[in-house]
């Protein structure tokens, strides 16, 4: 799969189809598959004995319950864990898969972004684990928000394009969005990076989409969870739309092509 030319917008499941299934699991991630998205998002951490999990949190507490640190946890006391059933009991005993699991189950031709939360002392595993899988290095985007990691993994995993993670914050002093456009671009130029994963954001208009795309960048947005916000974006011609609820958004989208109503 490709997103060279720009022509169509995916939906990618952002931690899955988090919105009803819990966060970075196998179920959400499955359901996802079911309800029609191009693509998951799914966010990866190292563990103390070096196996790469799915995990948003530095900590567990958040999903599981027990508040364990996860680098400084092991594979096997990790998932002992139920990540599912702070979401309801329909979910109960849902674990927190290894990247591994989660690639095996990758449907063909379907995108996976995988964003790392660590260091970078995830890349050798990542070195030995996506080969071995046999997923072809297309169907894969790495993203982070670590813009010298970045740089590394265009280093060290060559053939795999990395997106740099940005999200905004506003200036009191200059009474402006950092960072601006422009250091935006320097910046993806200076990394090596092959795309821009933005934040949901007002500095993400035409003319700035169309200036990454002339110069060789994706642009992702996330997350977006309304289909007036989904729409805006696939008007903008934006590689791929992050959100919670790939199945919803996409059936609105559907709806207001058809002339029904969308929102």
């Amino acid at each position: 799969m490709t997103m060279s030319t720009h022509t169509e917008t995916l939906l990618i499941a952002h931690r899955g189809a988090s919105r009803e299934a819990p966060e970075n699991t196998l179920a959400a991630f499955e359901l996802a598959w079911r309800e029609g998205a191009d693509g998951i998002e799914a966010d990866f951490r190292l563990t103390r004995d070096g196996r790469v999990v799915c995990q948003h949190d530095a900590t567990t507490g958040r999903t599981a319950g027990v508040d364990l640190v996860v680098a400084e946890a092991s594979l096997d006391e990790l998932q002992r864990l139920d990540v599912g059933r702070w979401k309801g009991t329909r979910w109960q005993g849902e674990r927190i898969p290894t990247l591994e699991e989660v690639l095996i189950r990758l449907p063909t031709g379907k995108m996976f972004f995988i964003e790392l939360k660590s260091g970078p002392e995830i890349i050798e595993p990542l070195r030995l684990i996506l080969p071995e899988t046999g997923v072809p290095v297309g169907q894969l985007r790495l993203l982070a928000f670590d813009a010298q990691l970045v740089a590394r993994l265009k280093e060290q995993l060559p053939g795999i394009r990395v997106c740099l993670n940005v999200d905004y914050r506003w200036s009191l002093r200059t009474r402006s969005w950092s960072p601006s456009r422009a250091e935006i671009l320097a910046n993806l130029e200076h990394i090596g990076a092959d795309g821009l994963s933005s934040q949901d954001h007002a500095l993400l208009d035409a003319q700035f989409v169309a200036g990454l795309h002339h110069s060789g960048k994706e642009v992702h947005v996330w997350t977006v969870d309304s289909a007036r916000g989904a729409d805006h974006y696939r008007g903008l011609g934006v590689d791929s739309i992050m959100t919670n609820r790939p199945g919803w958004l996409r059936n609105r989208l559907m709806m207001a092509e058809s002339g029904g109503e969308g929102r």
